[in-house]
């Protein structure tokens, strides 16, 4: 029990300590398994592992007897691999272009045959080992790429690049590997190719993707006729992804995680009010599954394996094949003809960490395809751990540096994230965009969210109570902070807990004058726009003229004295000093002491004014 205990507490206090040191969380769970497992045989009396896996009859150690730790493998890699599926949305792979797409295939292909090339000839594997192992060092998964992202400013190409990639190459890598196990097992224990194997193989994969359409269509048909109580929700997904797991591997055996992954990609193409619900309960069930299962997966590696891998050339060769030759020569020939310069692409070629995806299904299927006998199979888990834990380390420890010599860190962070979406949100947020900046928009009113896409905005759906914005990787370069919703509690606890990440160069509020006079704590600076225009004023006027316009300034007094018009205009609010160099600055509690340079305009939304000449 206490073991048991002492996993979950190390698991989280890992996952925590990755987020205060801004790497990813697979690095610390997989040390501690290692420092539990393998390493501590060296210091304790016995040379017996403090942390057993599995149950040793003879010594009475250990956590899980027989093949159950085999069995709880895999219903957490399918947990995993549904959440994964669920994220991988149709209108992504449309939107993202031809070069995340080139990437996803022609680099993943790339990765696939050179990796199972170099495996074969560096390491001596056998074929089908040789591309398993290509299969399953494919994905570059979010959960490590996002703490790079999130911990180096990155230009806007770049950062597209590889938020892109590690998100939609995470559940096409696991299905390569899925197939590509699933073609090794249905040899019978071989290396052969047999037609047995072959009509086998088919078999699984019509039967993944029959079934895991017909689960993800049945469980949209029960949720969206209310069959399934809103407190049930969450639970029964979970029950129906296991179901469906088992039965799976009942009828076509090994076809349970290419069934998972089918239904977890179809059911998130299939929009309902209550999917995030099930993604966010999805989310954090894989956090504390993967916190689990990396220590004992670490933790299961035998000293005899380590010794295999480090002490042998050929690992560290393969390690080195992988990492500085295989990757950069699959993003030069996906990035042919991009717009990404030279530098750039050499970035994205030097970060390509290996994720929990990777290591999570090397473990499982290591330990099948050990159990069947077939040569190599010893070779998978300690050959990909070492990938995952040598690429890891290596863009942890120098993507910033690397970033700064090839110069693809922005200058300055000039994003600019709108909290509201409301319609003077989407009025202000399109002329912000029209002039050339990046503007994200972020709402928990579905309805807000879908009319800001139509306007061609960025936008995405929100609670920012219940969701860490840091994970949003379409946020890297965001240094204006605007919180615009109709709660001055809502507009406070976005400065307050999002200043110091997207708050670089200025955190705004609406706060009238009325508010103003009651807290004198309110620093003058965080005000937007006036303090006698709130919310509703400021949509009462979005709503009757939708638009914006500039006007000329010659000096503070002017500013002043049109700011004075715009006051008893009942349709009309003031926004922004704009200046030659297309800057716009927020007005300030005292306008008089704005500097006025030539050509200054002033930005306001509503009904046009005429001045008198």
């Amino acid at each position: 029990m206490d073991i048991l205990a002492g996993i979950i507490i190390l698991g989280i206090c890992a996952q925590w300590l990755a987020w205060r040191i801004k790497v990813p969380a697979i690095l610390p769970l997989i040390i501690i398994g290692l420092l539990a497992g393998p390493l501590s045989t060296l210091v304790r009396e016995d040379g017996t592992k403090w942390l057993a896996p599995i149950f040793d009859q003879e010594l009475g150690t250990g956590l899980f007897p027989g093949e159950s730790l085999f069995y709880f493998v895999s219903l957490a890699i399918g947990v995993i691999l549904f959440e994964g599926g669920l994220t991988l949305k149709r209108r992504e792979l449309m939107e993202v272009g031809p070069l995340v797409l080139q990437l996803i295939t022609v680099g993943s292909l790339v990765t696939f045959i050179g990796a199972g090339l170099g495996a074969h000839f560096i390491v001596g594997l056998s074929w089908p080992i040789s591309f398993l192992f290509g299969a399953l060092i494919i994905v570059t998964g979010p959960t490590v790429i996002a703490p790079i992202l999130q911990n180096i400013p990155l230009t806007r190409n770049v950062a597209t690049v590889l938020r892109w990639e590690g998100i939609l190459i995470d559940p096409i890598g696991a299905l390569v590997a899925v197939l590509v196990f699933e073609f090794i097992q249905t040899s019978d224990g071989g290396v052969a190719f047999t037609s047995h194997a072959l009509v086998t193989f088919s078999q699984i994969i019509l039967i993944g993707l029959a079934l895991g359409t017909l689960a993800a269509l049945g469980l949209y048909q029960l949720i969206k006729r209310d069959l399934i109580p809103h407190y049930l929700l969450n639970v029964f997904t979970l029950a129906s992804v296991l179901g469906v797991f088992v039965f799976s591997d009942f009828i076509a055996h090994e076809s349970g995680l290419l069934t998972v992954v089918v239904m977890g990609m179809v059911l998130g193409n299939l929009e309902f009010p209550r999917l995030n619900e099930i993604l966010y309960f999805k989310e954090s069930l894989s956090l504390l599954l993967i916190s689990i299962l990396f220590i004992l997966l670490a933790a299961n590696i035998e000293m005899e394996d380590l010794a295999l891998i480090f002490q042998d050339w050929r690992g560290m060769g393969l390690l080195v094949f992988v990492a500085f030759f295989l990757r950069p020569v699959g993003i030069f020939l996906s990035t042919r003809g991009s717009e990404l310069t030279f530098n750039e692409k050499l970035f994205v070629s030097w970060v390509g960490p290996r994720g929990i995806v990777a290591a999570g299904i090397a473990s499982l299927f290591g330990i099948k395809l050990t159990q069947l006998g077939v040569e190599g199979a010893e070779y998978i888990t300690p050959l990909v751990f070492m990938i995952v834990l040598g690429t890891v380390l290596l863009n942890a420890t120098t993507a910033r540096f690397v970033a700064k010599w090839l110069k693809v860190i922005q200058e300055a962070s000039n994003g600019i994230l709108i909290i509201g979406a409301a319609k003077a949100s989407r009025v202000i947020g399109q002329y912000l965009h029209e002039n050339d900046r990046h503007v994200v928009l972020v709402d928990s009113n579905e309805d807000h969210i879908r009319k800001a896409k139509k306007l061609g905005l960025e936008a995405f759906n929100a609670n920012i109570y219940n969701e860490d914005l840091n994970e949003h990787m379409e946020l890297v370069d965001m240094g204006y902070l605007i919180a615009m919703t109709a709660s001055p509690q809502v507009n406070a606890f976005a400065i307050k807990h999002y200043e110091s990440v997207f708050g670089e160069n200025g955190t705004f509020r609406l706060i009238t004058q009325e508010e103003l006079m009651k807290d004198k704590s309110i620093p003058a600076d965080q005000s937007l726009f006036s303090y006698r225009d709130d919310f509703l004023n400021l949509n009462e006027v979005a709503r009757d003229y939708p638009s914006i316009h500039e006007i000329s300034i010659a000096s503070s007094e002017a500013l002043v004295a049109l700011l004075e018009k715009l006051h008893w205009e009942e349709h009309a609010v003031p926004l922004f000093l704009k200046y030659s160099d297309g800057q716009l600055h927020s007005l300030t509690a005292i306008p008089g002491e704005m500097k006025i340079e030539e050509e200054t305009l002033l930005v306001y939304m509503g009904k046009k004014i005429e001045l008198a000449p």
